[in-house]
Order: structure tokens, then sequence, then C-alpha cells
């Protein structure tokens, strides 16, 4: 072998090393990205045929169903994932587990819901036509949004990421076909009229989902005790956050009009949709994070580095993606939403301290280190969110957008922080 072909051969080898990972990623990727545009295609027809009034509020539900969704299951979604991946065995236990855990949780979700929100939220003058549609909602974004997403979680636990796209995808597409066939086909114009299609949508895809997911075994119906807090720890950073995050729309649906809000409320979903490039990435690391950690969180720390690195270039690349594409969305949601320009721009660069710590949170619950993990999620989420509703109301919308780049930063401080620190006394107690 002559020296000019050496340095080729390597290179063919770190190619082939490297390329099932960024396949996968690609995979991964795309299948999020087209269910992120599927989604915006829905908010966009929402807009356009619900109109301003009705399309705001349908935010605001969003936005309080958002995080009870986060409730329902308390956690046990990533106990699962992280069991499977470990010894897939425990699957069926696992996934009783959760079932029970859903209903439970769902059903006193939804019944605090039917109790606190008429109080909050009108959809209809009719009083039996408003109550139906909020159960309605509550039923969909809670219950039956957390199977679906459940479903997901079974087969990255089983590392089978092909099912685990599809099911993304496919939740996708088939409500950007229910808001076609409710609003283009048959003249939906009213948020309790699009309730019922929303229902019937996510009824018929977890439906499916669950007969789909059958074939890699039964539940066995039975409490695994000792997950039940990890997966409140686990769970209690997403709700707060879920929280922090949905305070300023509530706020801001006292303070402003319906149109900014609804202008608001799409720029949000725009931009928590850009957050989908790092989590794809996080979904193909997680189970590698959970063997690799197995022995210790120290073992995690060398693809941990790697991987901020990544996570760091695909936030940049994607804000500055969204930045440049914003104002061209007036085109597809009309001209009622003209602020909504303003809002993606500003806000598209909250990916990149979101990218921060979202990686060290990685680590940290692969680690099974759920204690510290919940205690710097929470303490930010429950101290930034009286900072971001107090900023919301001082100087609407401008105090928001400052409170939420100054909180996402604090928290990845935090995250890193903990995260080297927990590092030092792994490998202190090796030693």
């Amino acid at each position: 072998m002559s020296d000019t072909e050496l340095p080729d051969n390597r290179l063919s080898a770190r190619i082939r090393r490297y390329l099932p990972s960024l396949l996968s990623y690609m995979a991964s990727s795309g299948s999020l990205i087209m269910a992120s545009v599927a989604q915006l295609v829905t908010f966009a027809i929402l807009a356009r045929f619900l109109g301003a009034s009705e399309f705001g509020m349908f935010i605001t539900i969003m936005a309080i169903t958002s995080i009870a969704v986060h409730l329902c299951g308390m956690g046990g979604a990533e106990c699962l994932l992280r069991r499977v991946a470990q010894n897939k065995t425990i699957y069926p236990a696992m996934l009783g587990h959760n079932l029970i855990l859903i209903s439970i949780s769902g059903s006193l979700l939804v019944a605090a819901g039917m109790l606190i929100l008429p109080y909050w939220v009108s959809f209809s003058s009719d009083p039996l036509t408003d109550q139906a549609s909020l159960l309605l909602f509550l039923i969909t974004n809670i219950i039956l949004l957390r199977l679906i997403l459940l479903v997901e979680a079974v087969y990255i636990g089983h590392s089978n990421f092909k099912a685990a796209n599809l099911s993304v995808v496919g939740f996708a597409f088939a409500r950007t076909l229910a808001a076609i066939l409710a609003c283009i086909a048959f003249g939906v114009d009213t948020i309790s009229g699009w309730a019922w299609w929303q229902f019937l949508c996510h009824l018929f895809v977890a439906a499916v989902y669950w007969l789909w997911l059958m074939r890699l075994g039964k539940p066995k119906f039975r409490l695994v005790r000792e997950e039940i807090k990890l997966g409140l720890f686990f769970a209690t950073p997403f709700i707060f956050r879920a929280f922090r995050q949905n305070i300023d729309l509530l706020l801001l649906g006292l303070l402003l009009s319906p149109a900014v809000i609804g202008s608001y409320g799409v720029a949000r979903r725009i931009v928590d949709s850009s957050y989908l490039n790092i989590d794809a990435m996080n979904r193909l690391l997680y189970p590698r994070l959970a063997k690799l950690s197995a022995n210790g969180i120290d073992k995690a720390w060398p693809l941990a580095q790697k991987s901020l690195m990544i996570a760091v270039s695909i936030a940049v690349f994607t804000a500055v993606v969204i930045y440049c594409l914003a104002p061209y969305l007036s085109l597809i949601f009309g001209d009622e939403y003209q602020s909504m320009v303003y809002f993606t721009q500003v806000l598209c660069w909250v990916i990149i301290p979101f990218s921060l710590w979202s990686i060290g949170v990685e680590v940290m619950g692969a680690a099974g280190e759920h204690g510290y993990r919940a205690a710097i999620l929470n303490a930010g989420n429950l101290l930034g969110t009286p900072v971001l509703a107090f900023a919301t109301w001082l100087m609407p919308p401008t105090g928001t957008f400052i409170s939420i780049y100054l909180i996402e930063f604090s928290i990845a401080a935090s995250i890193w922080w903990t995260l080297l620190w927990l590092i030092r006394r792994q490998k202190d107690k090796a030693r």
C-alpha cells in the first residue's frame, strides 16, 4: 500500500463509522421537520378560516392544555423509554404502568378542567355547545394526545427509529387532513365546530397506533413503584416549563387584541417547532447516553461534548433560516397577522440557549440524575414565571422578549455547572 492511499482509507473508514449516525439523524430530523411543516399548514388553514378572534381563542385553549398534557401520565413515558432501552423484557410492565397513570391522571385533569376553565374561556353562547366543546378539547389535547405521544416513546425505547418517525409524521399529516376536510371541504369556521373534527382525528390516530403497537406485546397492568418518583422528577420540569412558556400567551390575551395574540401564538409555535432539529438529535442520543452512563455519568462525557458542538451549530443554522423566511409568513396566514413577522424574527434566536441546556438535560436524565435535573429546571421555571409575567405586564411584548432570553441563558449556565460537578464527583469516587 502506498503512502498516498493511507489517508483515503482512513477517510473512508471514518465515513463508514459516522454514516449510520448521520443517516439516522437525517431520518429523525426529516420526520420532525415534515411534522412541523404539516403543523404550520394546519395552523395556516385554521387561522384563515376561523378568523383572528376564534383563532386567538384556539391558541388560548392550546396553551392551557399544553400544560396539562405534561401532568398526564406523570412522566411515565421517559421511564418506559429509559428502562426498555436498557432491558426490553420489562416493556409489558412499563406499558401497563403508563396506561394506569394516563387513565388516572388524565381523568382527574379533564374533571378539573371542566370545573375551572368555564370561568376563563368560552366557545359558544349556547351553554350546551360550550360545555361539549370544552370537554372535547380536554379529552383530545390531554388524554388522546398523551396516548399518541407514548407510541413514539415506545419505539424509541426499542431503537426502532423508523417506526417512531412514521408515528410523528403520520399524526401530523392526519391533523392537516382533518383541517383540510373540516375547513375547506365542509366549511367549518367556528372553534366549537373544529373541536369535533380534532377529537375524531385524534381518536382515529390513537386507535390505529395502538393496534399497530400491540405487535410488540400486550401490557401487564401493574405499577412499577420505584419509577413513580423518578417519573414525577422527570415530568415536573416540563410542567413548570410549559407553564412558563404559556404564561405570556395567557397574559397577552388579557392585554392585547385577539389578532395580536393569534400572531404571537403562531410565532411561538414556529419557534417551538424549530426545537425539533435539536429534539431529533436528542431522540437518537438518549438511548446511547443511557447505555454509556449505566456505569457512571462520566462515561457519557465525551459523547456529550461532541453533541453540544453539533447542537449549537444546528441551532444557529435554524435560527438564521427562520429569520430569513419570516417576512413571507403573512402570505401564508393572511393580512390579519402582520405582526407575526416581527414576533418570529425576535424569538427565533431562542433556539440557541435551548440547544445549550438541552444536551446537559439529556445527559442527566439518561444517567438517572433526575433530582438534580428537576431541581435546576424547576427552579428556573418557578423563578422565571413571575419574572416573565411581570415583564409582560410592564412592557408588553418587549418585556416578554427580554425575560425569555434571560431565563433561557440562566438555565443553560446552571445546567452545565451542575453537570460538570456531577462528572467530577463521579471521577473522584472512581479514584
